[in-house]
């Protein structure tokens, strides 16, 4: 089984995953074994078992989601727009490969269809195999895999979806084009008339540059725009934002609507989480 060595290190006599997140930030991560290491078309794909997190999947190197946290991502990035719409029906998720968000889209009695479009097969093959906590080992007839490009996906699109969800890795590789002006648009033109669409934005910490990017964009496109935050612990600086464009319908009184299991969400929650921190607040000018 081959592993890229630049990503794994042996420090005296452990094994750690190195995850170099800016040029001044390094994140290590005590590895009990690698569980899957692969190279795909488009990626190094590994699984590996750690000790604070579980079984973690690691893209390039680069952390996605992990056993222990990741019900929080996921979670927060699906249950938002599900309860801001009133009936959905037709969903996308871009990306999504863990399975995780599509798991909690299959919550929804009323949603009929789910495509999610995942650019590469090995992630949600390992990730259905190794990764069941975050992904159920997902097999719901409603949900409908399909093996390319998002942004080519979503060009030939028209009034399709109630919800989209844009499920990405950092905007780097194969998922830079899913931060842009012209996918946010195609993304307007896939949603029906009423339609909305959610993101992830980034670490208001270390990327507010891509936050405020992305919710002028979204801006632009779509006569509501809201961002609002969860704590995942294992992402860079634990603050997280998401992005939701709605043509619309807006995030009100969410908490009225709950309904669900989850390990994360509660009402509580749906109702704090578009109160930002000041300092984000500014940045954005809401």
């Amino acid at each position: 089984m081959s592993t890229k060595l630049e990503w794994l290190k042996e420090i005296d006599g452990q094994l750690w995953l190195v995850e170099d997140e800016k040029e001044n930030l390094r994140l290590y991560y005590r590895v009990k074994e690698v569980i899957h290491a692969e190279q795909s078309p488009f990626q190094h794909v590994m699984i590996v078992d750690t000790y604070e997190f579980g079984p973690t999947l690691v893209l390039d190197g680069v952390i996605q989601t992990t056993s222990r946290d990741g019900h929080i991502y996921n979670e927060m990035i699906t249950h938002i727009p599900l309860l801001t719409h009133p009936n959905p029906k037709r969903v996308l998720i871009i990306g999504g490969g863990d399975c995780g968000a599509a798991r909690e889209v299959c919550k929804y009695a009323q949603v009929e269809h789910i495509d999610m479009v995942e650019i590469d097969e090995l992630v949600v093959k390992v990730s259905k195999q190794y990764l069941t906590e975050v992904s159920g080992n997902l097999s719901d007839p409603r949900v409908r895999f399909i093996y390319e490009d998002g942004t080519t996906f979503v060009k030939n699109q028209n009034s399709t979806y109630d919800v989209v969800i844009v499920d990405s890795s950092d905007p780097i590789g194969p998922a830079e084009q899913l931060f842009s002006y012209e996918f946010y648009r195609d993304i307007e033109q896939a949603l029906k008339p009423d339609g909305l669409m959610v993101c992830q934005s980034q670490s208001p910490i270390f990327h507010m540059d891509v936050l405020k990017q992305t919710y002028e964009r979204i801006s632009k496109l779509f006569p509501i725009a809201r961002v609002y935050q969860a704590v995942v612990p294992t992402y860079p600086g634990g603050l997280w934002s998401f992005t939701l464009g709605s043509k619309k319908y807006r995030p009100e009184q969410l908490e009225d609507k709950w309904n669900k299991e989850a390990k994360y969400v509660n009402k509580g929650i749906l109702k704090a989480c578009f109160h930002l921190p000041e300092s984000v607040r500014q940045a954005l000018g809401v």
